[in-house]
């Protein structure tokens, strides 16, 4: 991407497509109001007018290029999810540059594999704030929140950003019965798988 079409909008390469959107709009009536002044100022803002419009389309479109190029990444991503390969999974996450809604979804999802709950929610609402009107985005992020419901909000505070692993032993010292841990497993696995489909098949 030009370097220079960013500091033309006065914003850097990392900027989301939101704040490029707001930025080339506010300098567009800016540019538009003062072309109307008399002389070189009139003419200076006529000229900034042509190339905000170049540096905005170029910008958009090298952009659309990056995620059509990383898109088959992001297939690759959700295919090791399907076969199991969270590894794998995670390594080609880390190796993408672009990391829009979708690259958060799949961290989200990776998480939620890994039982990391408060990391998931957050990957969500990163994905959500990108992305504000993708419905697969938003039903992940009321599941996620129906489960950490289910288990106590209680349960992932104080220890890190971590959800604790199931204990059959203290859950039994603590007057736990076994259709109680059943209920919760196929709860727990009810969420994972979907969530899981979410990943795979609404792509």
């Amino acid at each position: 991407m030009s370097k220079a079409d960013y500091e033309l909008l006065g914003l850097d390469e990392s900027a989301t497509e939101e704040e490029i959107r707001a930025r080339y709009k506010e300098l567009k009536e800016k540019y538009n109001e003062e072309r109307w002044l008399e002389g070189e100022a009139g003419n200076e803002a006529a000229r900034m007018l042509g190339k905000l419009d170049a540096a905005y389309n170029d910008i958009l479109s090298e952009r659309r290029e990056a995620e059509r190029a990383g898109s088959g990444t992001l297939d690759e991503v959700a295919a090791d999810i399907r076969n199991g390969d969270l590894v794998g999974a995670q390594a080609k996450l880390d190796a993408c540059n672009d990391r829009g809604g979708e690259w958060h979804y799949l961290q989200s999802v990776l998480f939620f594999r890994k039982n990391w709950m408060n990391e998931s929610k957050k990957q969500l609402e990163i994905a959500m704030q990108l992305d504000p009107s993708n419905d697969k985005y938003k039903d992940a992020y009321e599941r996620i929140k129906s489960r950490m419901n289910y288990h106590g909000q209680s349960a992932y505070e104080g220890g890190g950003a971590y959800a604790p692993e199931y204990n059959p032993q203290a859950d039994q010292q603590m007057g736990g019965s076994g259709c109680a841990q059943c209920v919760d497993f196929c709860y727990t696995c009810l969420c994972v798988n979907c969530l899981f489909q979410m990943c795979c098949s609404c792509r």
